[in-house]
This record gives C-alpha cells, structure tokens and sequence, in this order.
C-alpha cells in the first residue's frame, strides 16, 4: 500500500511541472497569436484607408482639375504605403517606423488635398466629398484604436514572456517581445492653424 501510494506521489510530482509547462507554453502561443492578429487589424485599418484615397481624389480631380502635382502626390504616397509588407511573427523596430514613415506621408498628402477642397466651394458642398470626409475621419479614429489595441496586445504579450516562471519556457521555445507602434515623431508638436 504504502509502495502504491509513494508511486502515485512520484507520478503526481513527476506530471505536474510538464503540465504546467504545456499550459504555460499554449498560453504564449495564445498571446502571440493574439499580437499577430492585432497588428492585421492595424493593417486593415490603414488598407482601409488606402481604400479611401482613390475616391477621394476622383472628387476632388473632378472639380480642381489643376492641382494635378497634389493629386500624383497622394496617389505616389498611398502606392507606396501599400508596398510595405510586414510579417506579424517577427515585427521589429525598424519595420514599424518604415511602416509609420510611410502612412505619414499619406497624412501630410491628405492634409494638402483637404486643404485644396477649401479653395473649392462646390467641393466642400458636394455630398459625395463631404461623405468621403466622413468615412476618412471615421477611418483615421478606426487607426487609432487598432493601433492602442495591438501595443495592449504586444504589452500583455511582453510581460508574459518577462515573467517567471514563463520566461524560461518562452527561452527555450524562442518566444521573444514584441514591438511596440508608437508615435510618429511629427505628432509631439501642434500642427499650426493659420487663417
């Protein structure tokens, strides 16, 4: 009996820690599979947007026919935002600020074509432009909460691989932290109003 039970004690002992490796384990992948989808929504918030611009422009060229370096220059801009490509398993620093330097020159070139719209005031009326507006406003605030949304993915992610005991399993397994969006650097100053 007492053999049987020493056994069983032994069983239990010896089973526990590699369940709890395991559960440790699936629960790294959960989060890195949860940072992965965070950053294709952050994606599909800009493509979305990207979306946007070829209607945006067409308006506008229908009514500013000779702001033709402005309207190549928001196409340029968003065909270059298109091209950078970025793999969600292994997001580094530097693909993140290539990836914001690109939709910050989409920014400023939306900037420049919203602010031809003010010189046209049979643009600023048409319902097709002002819906357009719209839909770009509600896209940028989409961009907002995708990005908060994955850096609280990636920070939920990151203290998962820093913790013990977790970090000796994401160690052995390669886990490693993510990177965090943050702001473009243009964004620490107040952009200038001027009448």
């Amino acid at each position: 009996m007492k053999r049987r039970l020493l056994m069983v004690a032994f069983m239990i002992a010896a089973i526990t820690p590699m369940l709890t490796s395991c559960s440790t384990y699936n629960g790294l992948v959960e989060k890195k599979v949860a940072t992965e989808q965070a950053w294709a929504n952050v994606e599909a918030s800009y493509q979305r947007r990207a979306d946007l611009i070829p209607n945006i422009v067409a308006t506008v060229k229908g009514y500013a026919t000779h702001e033709k370096e402005t309207l190549e220059g928001v196409i340029s801009a968003r065909s270059n935002a298109t091209k950078v490509v970025i793999d969600p398993s292994n997001i580094t620093e530097d693909q993140i600020e290539q990836f914001q330097k690109q939709q910050s020159e989409i920014n400023g070139t939306i900037g420049k074509l919203l602010a031809i719209a003010e010189n046209y005031p049979d643009l600023k009326a048409s319902a097709q432009f002002t819906q357009l507006q719209d839909e770009l406003a509600g896209t940028e605030n989409r961009i907002n909460v995708a990005r908060r949304d994955y850096n609280q993915v990636v920070a939920s992610y990151n203290m998962e691989v820093q913790s013990f005991p977790q970090l000796i399993i994401a160690k052995i397994f390669g886990f490693k932290e993510k990177t965090m969006f943050k702001a473009d650097e243009s964004a620490s100053s107040a952009p200038k109003v001027e009448f």
